[in-house]
């Protein structure tokens, strides 16, 4: 059935500027661009320890019309540090969603709105490292 994450989609009226803020955040361009009109439509990074994808696709392309910023959904990437992360987000332009929470021993959420209007969040999950760690010395996972 679900087998893993293979892209995240996030929606930007102005690709390019979503662009250029993703690249500051991340500290690498995108691996791939596809331009319509001579504008970028879509960019895609590949990001973190499995190398996962995080498209910007222009609004005008959403299957049925852009949902409303901020709604329903927040996918968490693991950071090892979510305060410092946390910090650096609205000092790029980002909106506070909700501040860094505890869930449980191992396991802290935070999240911000993104100046396009989505939702990005960050997650430091002891599970993540520990699956990552199993994987790494050959014990499967």
């Amino acid at each position: 059935m679900l087998r893993g994450l293979t892209t995240v989609s996030f929606f930007a009226d102005d690709v390019a500027a979503a662009k250029a803020w993703y690249t500051a955040l991340l500290g690498i361009e995108p691996y791939f661009v596809r331009p319509v009109d001579g504008k970028p439509a879509y960019v895609e990074f590949r990001i973190g320890d499995y190398q996962h994808e995080l498209g910007i696709v222009d609004s005008g392309f959403a299957a049925h019309g852009r949902p409303a910023p901020g709604g329903g959904t927040v996918i968490y990437w693991h950071v090892d540090d979510v305060h410092d992360t946390f910090e650096r987000l609205p000092a790029l332009g980002a909106k506070v969603h909700e501040k860094p929470v505890e869930r449980g021993p191992g396991f802290v959420t935070a999240s911000v709105a993104d100046p396009f209007g989505n939702v990005l969040g960050v997650m430091y999950n002891q599970h993540y490292l520990d699956i990552l760690a199993s994987i790494r010395s050959g014990c499967g996972g």
